[in-house]
């Protein structure tokens, strides 16, 4: 199998493009907390306008993951073909850029629902070509052995923005009030709430991410090594024959794919979480959290902070530990079971800090199980092939997302969020102990399958 040798300050430079995607992951992490606050608390603040709000919810998410989702084989081709660390510019900058003209638009006027949409398309889009780019660079910069540890750094990112972002966007969207109360500028105490400047400081966050990447070497591998697409040669093939060679690749390796199905499943009943978390908090948690004196936003901050909390502390754990050098299948079927358990705990618990310690259980097992899964393919696929391969790779594991997220909208309008919640935990400890007995992912990792050798 064909690999790229990593140069000798590859992991000083993965420091550096780790360390300035870390501050755009939390801008990111800023804005999206804001948007939530946005659409349930300004938007749509009355009960009687909770179908209204689950579908907006759901619509808004859908339209990110679908284009996410369906334009990640095209992103793995042209990760392949260019310059990764251009690609990663360019969607920096217009990442920034939609950032700040969405925060212009809430600042100025209450934009039509269907506007907010098309933004969110854009987002989406953008952050598939950037993901697949990212994703295929740091593999080029870090030694095989380092990868698990580097992958648990990766997790420790999103975990750390989901810590930090929901207080911090709590207390920019408090900033309005605060300054008609207290005299400040008038420019600031004009605004309705403070969710423009959270949209605006995460377009600042893109940019700086941007002005990183122009002082970075990100290595190219060379795309005539390897397999190439069939009868075919570097110069000849097309985005097309890029796109099928992802596709070849994965289907003729059956333990591959069944782990691709397994977390297809996965996603399923978890992706309507961005729908049902904020609706569990505004209604049933309702009663707690105002019998703590707490208002929407420190309750929903606090759900969204213990489940990033525990991400935090099993990012660390992996990037500690480095990982299971063997078996690593089990490093992602284990933790798969508990978060599951956890699940049920999130969709059942009656009190804020009740669900909230199942959130912190929730997400201390989702870094160990990304990164031992991202190490698998990292150490299974050529590097001058990753971006195509994984672009089709998050296309099979992920195309449930926006299914989940339309049925969590539909269902949300009729049920208890809670018991859809409940419900999905128990179908994921089911569905990922089931393939504990599976063959085929027994075999995920067997180098002397000859379903894995190069095509």
């Amino acid at each position: 199998m064909t690999q790229l040798e990593p140069p000798p300050h590859g992991w000083r430079t993965f420091v550096w493009l780790w360390s300035s995607q870390a501050v755009s992951v939390i801008g990111g992490a800023l804005s999206a907390f804001a948007f939530n606050i946005y659409l349930t608390q300004t938007r749509y603040p009355l009960p009687e306008q909770k179908p209204e709000l689950a579908a907006a919810l759901s619509l808004t998410a859908l339209a990110f993951m679908a284009t996410a989702i369906f334009g990640a084989p095209i992103a793995g081709a042209v990760a392949d073909r260019f310059d990764r660390r251009r690609i990663m510019l360019t969607c920096d900058v217009i990442g920034g850029l939609t950032s700040i003209g969405c925060a212009a638009l809430l600042a100025l006027s209450t934009p039509p629902l269907w506007l907010l949409i098309a933004l969110m398309a854009i987002i989406g889009l953008t952050s598939t070509f950037h993901g697949s780019a990212f994703d295929t660079s740091y593999a080029t910069l870090v030694p095989r052995e380092r990868l698990p540890r580097a992958n648990g750094m990766m997790q420790t990112i999103w975990s750390l923005s989901g810590l930090a972002a929901p207080a911090l966007a709590a207390s920019i969207i408090a900033l309005p009030a605060l300054a008609r109360h207290g005299g400040g500028p008038a420019w600031l105490a004009g605004l309705r709430d403070g969710v423009p400047l959270a949209l605006v400081i995460d377009g600042v966050t893109f940019l700086l991410a941007a002005l990183v990447l122009t002082r970075l070497a990100i290595p190219r591998p060379n795309v005539a090594a390897g397999p190439a697409a069939p009868h075919t040669t570097p110069a000849r093939r097309t985005l097309r024959d890029d796109v099928r060679l992802g596709w070849t690749f994965i289907l003729q390796r059956p333990p591959l794919l069944h782990l691709l199905l397994t977390f297809a499943g996965i996603n399923l009943l978890t992706n309507g979480l961005g729908v049902l978390e904020p609706l569990l908090v505004k209604f049933t948690l309702k009663p707690d959290w105002q019998a703590r004196d707490l208002s929407f936003e420190q309750a929903f901050a606090a759900l969204t902070i213990a489940h990033s909390a525990g991400g935090v502390l099993g990012g660390l754990l992996i990037s500690t530990w480095g990982g299971l050098r063997r078996a690593r299948v089990l490093g992602v079927l284990i933790p798969m079971i508990l978060s599951g358990a956890a699940l049920f705990g999130v969709g059942t618990g009656s009190t804020l800090p009740l669900t909230a310690t199942f959130a912190v259980l929730m997400g201390l097992m989702l870094p160990a199980m990304n990164a031992h899964s991202q190490s698998i393919w990292q150490s299974r696929v050529p590097a001058h092939l990753q971006g195509r391969v994984f672009s089709v790779r998050r296309l099979i594991a992920q195309f449930t997302a926006p299914i989940s997220s339309a049925l969590a909208g539909i269902l949300a309008a009729r049920y208890a969020p809670g018991g859809i919640i409940a419900v999905s935990g128990a179908l994921i400890v089911l569905l990922s102990a089931a393939q504990l007995l599976n063959p085929a992912l027994r075999h995920v990792e067997d180098a002397d399958d000859p379903a894995l050798q190069p095509a």
